[in-house]
């Protein structure tokens, strides 16, 4: 059991943390008690809370965040095959840089404060997915000295699924995150994140998101669900 507290860098809404960096924290401590062939799948209970003292558990057979005894998040291996569509089509560096100056979050963002696309922290991954034109949205990230660890690449993976998505027509929040990490960039090396839809049921929202290298490889891969939620409530 580890001691862990989510500081306000790390807000996703006003309120809370940030869905992809929390589900990051529980699943990569999940992930490092799991062989081959499984993969964390995250799901968020409630919104996490900032500034607390909650307590992270994760054995080979599943992970909790908890406040007190309230589980804030849970994770469960999944089987790797989960992720056989999470492998979004790649993008040129030159055109996910072109697609950021069309992202929408620049103006009217739910949650401007969001540490993974808020232009309002500073402190945040600052990434900017903009549609390109075929249903997906990429954007670039170089990440500085202290971001290439597996929980900030799980929190790269979050945003571009949720900017595939018509935020405004469909206001969502993360509900289910599941990723692989297969490698870690270098410190400043130009990644490019791709995501797009996969579906839709109901209130929830379906999306798939791929971080690429430089060379255009891999690194990380993930599935995301999203419910439709009045910001308000959460802001």
């Amino acid at each position: 059991m580890t001691s862990v507290r989510i500081g306000r860098r790390f807000q996703g809404p006003a309120r809370s943390g940030n869905g992809g960096y929390v589900a990051g924290l529980v699943g990569t401590a999940l992930a490092a008690e799991l062989g081959d062939g499984v993969v964390p799948q995250v799901t968020l209970r409630v919104p996490p809370p900032m500034e607390v003292d909650l307590e992270l558990v994760a054995t080979a057979d599943g992970g909790q965040l908890l406040d007190g005894t309230s589980p804030i998040a849970t994770a469960v291996p999944v089987e790797t095959s989960f992720l056989v569509d999470a492998t979004v089509e790649p993008v040129a560096a030159d055109d996910a840089r072109a697609a950021e100056a069309s992202y929408k979050g620049l103006s009217g963002h739910p949650f401007p404060s969001c540490f993974v696309c808020g232009p309002e922290n500073a402190e945040g991954l600052q990434l900017r997915p903009g549609p390109i034109g075929d249903g997906r949205v990429a954007c670039t990230w170089a990440p500085g000295a202290g971001l290439t660890d597996a929980v900030f690449l799980w929190a790269a993976l979050d945003c571009p699924g949720g900017w595939a998505i018509d935020l405004e027509g469909r206001p969502s929040v993360l509900g289910q995150l599941t990723a692989c990490v297969d490698a870690q960039p270098q410190v400043g090396e130009e990644c490019v994140a791709v995501g797009r839809v996969l579906g839709e049921e109901g209130r929830k929202t379906f999306t798939a998101s791929t971080l690429y290298d430089s060379d255009g490889r891999v690194l990380a891969r993930a599935r995301h669900t999203w419910i439709m939620a009045d910001p308000a409530a959460f802001n």
